[in-house]
């Protein structure tokens, strides 16, 4: 790590032509801290800059973790159809992988598949290379959500281990719950309805529902929610999958086309909500 020495070097100096020697012992002293404290802040900051070469180990982990835990996904149930496979194909399709990169995609999917799948120690990694990058962590957790949700069915094996994730990367659940049932109601919008959960899970959004409340859920607003509200959480959406935000924050550009596929969803959930309450 790179050591800060600004605040030992000016208090140091200041201490030494204020009290000679033992000036100077305390101005270090009080400019180490200082530095401790920056460095403290610096490290934690999930908009900083990057470091030589961060961006690239950033986007290798992404791509390294996604692919190895959709295929631990895959085998939630026991074994691995070939429903989930041809699944895991269209996703690298939406992805638009070269062939390097897909047979990556396949080897990491293929290791994700094995008994001794380590998926703690995997996404222990994960957050050491992401470094509290907050952003990074949701939009990891959303693409994953996604490739779960994509054949139209939630086991519950496939949301225990996806809650696992979350609790590793230090997401609360009730934070992880909520993207859950913001992911649950976009896609059955977008299905008209067509979203099956797994036996003997509470139903996100009910079958049936009436579009307007599953517009709510979309939003991740309640129906009491004002018309700045409405506003501000759909401004708050879009500007989170912003193609060019999610480049900046490190998500490799594949995976920013999956990322960002919902906004479609988003922009039809608040025109319907706008429409029914008459504002601009």
């Amino acid at each position: 790590m790179r050591m800060n020495w600004g605040g030992k070097l000016i208090l140091g100096l200041l201490g030494m032509l204020v009290g000679g020697p033992v000036g100077l012992g305390i101005g270090l002293l009080i400019g180490h801290m200082l530095d401790k404290g920056t460095e403290r802040v610096q490290a934690f900051n999930p908009f900083r800059p990057y470091r030589p070469g961060e961006q690239q180990q950033i986007h290798d982990a992404l791509f390294n973790t996604v692919f190895s835990i959709m295929g631990h996904l895959a085998k939630a149930d026991g074994r691995v159809s070939e429903n989930e496979i041809a699944h895991a194909r269209a996703v690298m399709d939406r992805m638009q992988l070269n062939e390097a990169q897909r047979q990556r995609a396949i080897e990491l999917f293929t290791l994700g598949k094995a008994d001794d799948f380590p998926l703690e120690q995997t996404v222990a990694e994960f957050a050491r290379s992401v470094r509290h990058r907050k952003h990074l962590i949701l939009v990891f957790l959303e693409i994953l959500l996604q490739t779960a949700l994509a054949d139209g069915t939630l086991d519950p094996a496939e949301e225990a281990i996806l809650s696992r994730v979350a609790q590793g990367l230090g997401v609360p659940p009730s934070q992880f719950r909520q993207l859950l049932n913001m992911l649950l109601a976009q896609a059955q919008f977008s299905a008209g309805g067509a979203y099956q959960q797994g036996a003997g899970q509470q139903a996100g959004t009910a079958s049936g529902r009436p579009p307007l409340a599953q517009a709510y859920q979309v939003l991740g607003i309640s129906e009491q929610a004002s018309n700045q509200e409405v506003k501000r959480a759909y401004r708050k959406l879009m500007s989170e999958h912003h193609p060019d935000k999610l480049a900046a924050r490190g998500v490799p550009e594949e995976m920013i086309r999956v990322a960002t596929e919902k906004t479609a969803e988003i922009s039809k959930a608040y025109e319907m909500i706008k429409s029914h309450r008459g504002f601009k």
